[in-house]
């Protein structure tokens, strides 16, 4: 029987030697490596600008910030996604409206999404779920016909593209996590915002960083939810791979798509216009949970993101009835996903399944 793990984190000498580097350097906060990693993310990106902070969450209360989100108003979002994308809204007095999510991308659906503007609504946040892009092009074009900001959650797309354009160039701000699990890490907490608005960018800058340009004029309330050193020169080490990483993601998801064929599941898509990275590799089935049993007494580790939507959970529930939200929710399998995951533990991982089956 093998053991396949779900996820699992590539560290290396490189890695290892850049850790040291900082030790040594004695500048663990506000230094050229965390400089440096902002100039090549935003290159990778495609963004004039980007700036390293504590976590994804911190990105995305950072960006709503930034928008001067109040009480009073309406940020819209997928009910399907974790539970970041809504709750740094609460936290600023504002109040999330839930989407829901369209059956094949399990991303946020465009026409619910413009059923749910208001005059209140201040921002939309789709998600680009799983590593799959939102259809950005009627979401956009709703936002600028309306006046309304868009947030993109990237935190699972790193170097995802829509047609053409990588996953947090396309709206006003892109908000990205380097979580240990993410397809690109910092090996820690840590996240990223890229935006090409000069004003915004201006902002992000200060309010990461207790509201300050000079050390001690503090010209706005801010927060201290910046990136340190270390973080940064381990992320600029993940950035010389993700490449790679996401083309051998997509190389794994392919051999699924084939061993999986002809099974009584449902397996993920990938749009025309978009590439999928693969962050997740999520499966639906009916009966997931004997699914999931059998293949953990096989030695394979599953996982399930997410079983509970935002709209049921008790910190934030909201009387709206989401049905395709609520279906997938009941079905969706994750499978193991890494780069560095091998064909044969792949082939493992669905002969168990169709055994199951």
């Amino acid at each position: 029987m093998m053991k396949i793990e779900f996820s699992k984190m590539y560290v290396d000498d490189d890695i290892r030697s850049s850790v040291i580097d900082v030790l040594n350097s004695g500048i663990y906060i506000k230094g050229e490596r965390l400089r440096s990693f902002e100039r090549e993310f935003a290159e990778f990106c495609g963004t004039r600008y980007s700036f390293g902070v504590s976590s994804g969450t911190s990105a995305i209360l950072l960006a709503l910030m930034a928008l001067g989100i109040k009480k009073g108003d309406e940020v819209i979002v997928p009910a399907h996604t974790f539970v970041a994308t809504a709750s740094p809204a609460i936290f600023l007095g504002g109040t999330p409206v839930f989407a829901d999510i369209e059956e094949d991308t399990y991303t946020i659906d465009p026409e619910d999404m413009a059923r749910k503007i208001t005059e209140r609504t201040k921002a939309i946040i789709p998600v680009h779920l799983y590593g799959h892009p939102c259809d950005m092009d009627p979401i956009n074009d709703i936002a600028q016909e309306k006046g309304i900001a868009v947030i993109e959650d990237a935190c699972q797309a790193h170097g995802a593209v829509y047609r053409g354009k990588k996953a947090g160039s396309i709206g006003d701000i892109g908000c990205f996590s380097f979580f240990p699990s993410k397809n690109m890490t910092v090996l820690g907490e840590g996240g990223m915002v890229s935006t090409d608005n000069e004003e915004l960018a201006e902002k992000i800058s200060m309010l990461r960083d207790h509201g300050r340009r000079d050390k001690y004029v503090h010209e706005v309330l801010g927060l201290n939810l910046r990136m340190d050193e270390i973080h940064a020169a381990i992320g600029r080490e993940s950035l010389k791979h993700i490449s790679d990483w996401n083309r051998r993601r997509r190389e794994i998801a392919s051999l699924y798509h084939r061993l999986l064929q002809g099974l009584d599941l449902v397996a993920p898509v990938e749009k025309s216009w978009a590439e999928h990275v693969y962050h997740l590799y999520v499966i639906r089935i009916k009966e997931r949970e004997k699914l999931a049993a059998y293949l953990n007494k096989k030695g394979v580790s599953t996982g399930v993101h997410y079983p509970v939507p935002l709209h049921r959970q008790p910190c934030m529930l909201a009387d709206v009835h989401l049905p395709v939200t609520e279906r997938c929710a009941k079905e969706i399998l994750s499978l193991p996903m890494h780069p560095q995951l091998l064909d044969e533990e792949v082939e493992y991982v669905c002969d168990e399944i169709r055994e199951a089956l």
